[in-house]
């Protein structure tokens, strides 16, 4: 059974896909490709059918991710196949949490940052659009470090089912 993850963000071009190409490597490296399913959407549809920012892209290809993406909006329908959804600040996780059907579905929602010990008390991801590449960069880094708290907490998800 595949255990999905959807990142979310505002407009679905900058910080979620960005934490899905770095997610989604990470699954490949840990050897849980088959088993792990990683997705990303925004909480708008500002964006919808457009690929990701060029400075996302740019970011992401100069330290070695995979870039496929075209921005989607995330549906309340989705919740009843995915396992997790992440979202990238604080009112991601609000508007997530207020558009989930049931209880259990808004327990699915975690905030990406939650995931690294090193994170402190603002749990946001800043939103790079706006901003210099550098920006983007810090956004990458943070991404990285949440990511291996996250992979750690799917697979104990998943050898959970297995087991």
């Amino acid at each position: 059974m595949t255990y999905r993850v959807c990142f979310v963000c505002t407009g679905n071009i900058c910080r979620s896909p960005m934490a899905e190409s770095v997610f989604r490597a990470r699954v490949a490296e840990a050897g849980l490709a088959g088993l792990v399913e990683v997705d990303s959407a925004g909480t708008g549809d500002w964006h919808v059918g457009e690929g990701a920012d060029p400075r996302t892209v740019s970011v992401l290809e100069q330290n070695g991710y995979a870039v496929a993406h075209t921005a989607r909006m995330f549906e309340r329908s989705w919740f009843d196949r995915l396992d997790l959804v992440i979202a990238l600040d604080a009112g991601h996780l609000r508007a997530l949490r207020r558009l989930a059907p049931t209880d259990e579905d808004a327990r699915k929602v975690r905030l990406l940052r939650a995931f690294d010990a090193t994170a402190g008390d603002d749990l946001d991801v800043p939103d790079p659009y706006y901003g210099a590449r550098d920006g983007f960069e810090e956004c990458l880094e943070m991404v990285e470090r949440a990511s291996e708290g996250l992979l750690a907490a799917v697979r104990e998800d998943v050898e959970g089912r297995a087991a």
